[in-house]
C-alpha cells in the first residue's frame, strides 16, 4: 500500500443495473428496495412483497425502460457514464492546483461499490477523504443511506481514513448559479418559447416528511432561488414531484397529473428541468423525456421539451470545484 499522504474525492451517486436483462435489474432492485433507507414498511411485511412479488415483476419492465435510454457506445446506463466523466473532469479541473487530490466515483448501489472504492483510494495513498454524495437535498433515503453504506464499509478497515462529507447544497450560490445557467442555456437552444417551466423534484412518501425528513423544505429552498435566479423569467416556473412508487401519498403536486392538467386548460409549449437530479437517468431520460410527454401531448399540449440536467457540463464541473475545495479547507 502506498505511503498514505493524499487525499480522496469521492463522488457517490445512487446506482443503476450492470445491464438491462431481467437479473441484471432484478439485483439492482433487491439491493436498492431492501434498503431500510429507502423503503421503511415493516421488515416481515416488505420482505413478502419485495421478494414474492416486486422482484418477480418488476425486473422485466424497468429492463424494457433502461433498454430505451441505455448508453450502448458504453454499454451502460447514462448515470454511470456521466458520473465517470464527472469525476475524470473534476480531476482534471483541481490537478494543477492540487495534485495530490485523488478523484474517484462510486455507487450507492450496484458498481463501482463504495467500499472497493474506498479501498481503491487508500491503496494510493489517501489518508483522508472527503465525500460527495450527490444529492443537492438531503433526505434520509439518499444521503444518509450513502453514510450507512461509508460506515459499513469502515468496519472492515483497520486503519481508517479520515473522513469528511460535502453538506446538501440544495442552496449553495454556487449550485443555483449552475442551475440558472444551465437553465438559461437549455431554455437558448429550444425552438419554441415554454408557457411554463416545470421544476420537477423526485417524490418522496409524505410519511417520511411528517417524521421529520427535511427533504421538501429543501426542494422548496432550491425552487425558491432558482426562480429568483432566472429573473423575468421566474414567474414561468411551477414545482412538482415526481416517480411515486406504491400506494401510499407522496408529496405534491404530482408532475405527471400537473403536465395533464396544464394541457387540458390550453397550455401549449412546456419546458422540464429536474434540478434534483445531478446526472440524468432513467427518472429523467425515460420517465420525464418519454412517459410525461406522452402524457401532456395526449392531453392536448403541443411543444414538451426536458432540459438536460448539469451532468458533466462546465457549470457542473465549476460548481463541484467550488464545493470541494471549500470543504477540504484545513486539509490542503
Amino acid at each position: 500500500m502506498a505511503e498514505r499522504q493524499k487525499i480522496g474525492v469521492l463522488l457517490i451517486n445512487l446506482g443503476s443495473p450492470s445491464g438491462t436483462d431481467f437479473w441484471s435489474v432484478r439485483s439492482y432492485l433487491k439491493e436498492f428496495l431492501g434498503d431500510r433507507r429507502v423503503v421503511e414498511i415493516p421488515r416481515p411485511i416488505w420482505w413478502l412483497i419485495l421478494n414474492g412479488i416486486i422482484l418477480n415483476t418488476r425486473p422485466q419492465k424497468s429492463g424494457k425502460k433502461y433498454q430505451e435510454v441505455w448508453d450502448k457506445e458504453n454499454n451502460c446506463a447514462p448515470l454511470i457514464s456521466i458520473t465517470r466523466k464527472s469525476s475524470e473532469k473534476l480531476a482534471t479541473a483541481v490537478a494543477s492546483d492540487h495534485p495530490d487530490l485523488v478523484v474517484d466515483w462510486a455507487m450507492r448501489y450496484g458498481e463501482p461499490t463504495i467500499g472497493a472504492t474506498i479501498d481503491q483510494l487508500m491503496e494510493q495513498g489517501c489518508a483522508r477523504i472527503l465525500l460527495v454524495p450527490l444529492y443537492p437535498q438531503y433526505s434520509a433515503s439518499t444521503t444518509a443511506s450513502v453514510i450507512d453504506a461509508v460506515g459499513d464499509a469502515l468496519k472492515k478497515i483497520r486503519h481508517q481514513p479520515e473522513i469528511r462529507s460535502v453538506a446538501p447544497y440544495y442552496k449553495d450560490p454556487a449550485y443555483i448559479e449552475a442551475l440558472a445557467s444551465s437553465l438559461k442555456s437549455g431554455l437558448a437552444k429550444l425552438d419554441f418559447t415554454p408557457d411554463v417551466i416545470i421544476s420537477s423534484f423526485h417524490g418522496l412518501p409524505k410519511l417520511f416528511a411528517k417524521r421529520g425528513d427535511p427533504y421538501p423544505e429543501h426542494c422548496e429552498q432550491t425552487f425558491a432561488l432558482l426562480k429568483k435566479a432566472m429573473g423575468d423569467e421566474g414567474y414561468k416556473l411551477h414545482m412538482t414531484y415526481q416517480s411515486r412508487f406504491g400506494k401510499a401519498e407522496w408529496l405534491q403536486p404530482y408532475t405527471d397529473k400537473t403536465l395533464q392538467k396544464l394541457a387540458e386548460d390550453g397550455v401549449q409549449n412546456i419546458a422540464v428541468i429536474t434540478p434534483g437530479f445531478a446526472a440524468d437517468c432513467l427518472e429523467t431520460l425515460e420517465e420525464i423525456s418519454m412517459e410525461n410527454k406522452e402524457v401532456f401531448i395526449n392531453a392536448g399540449g403541443k411543444n414538451f421539451e426536458a432540459i438536460p440536467c448539469l451532468n458533466d457540463s462546465d457549470d457542473a464541473i465549476k460548481m463541484m470545484r467550488t464545493l470541494v475545495l471549500r470543504d477540504l479547507n484545513g486539509w490542503i
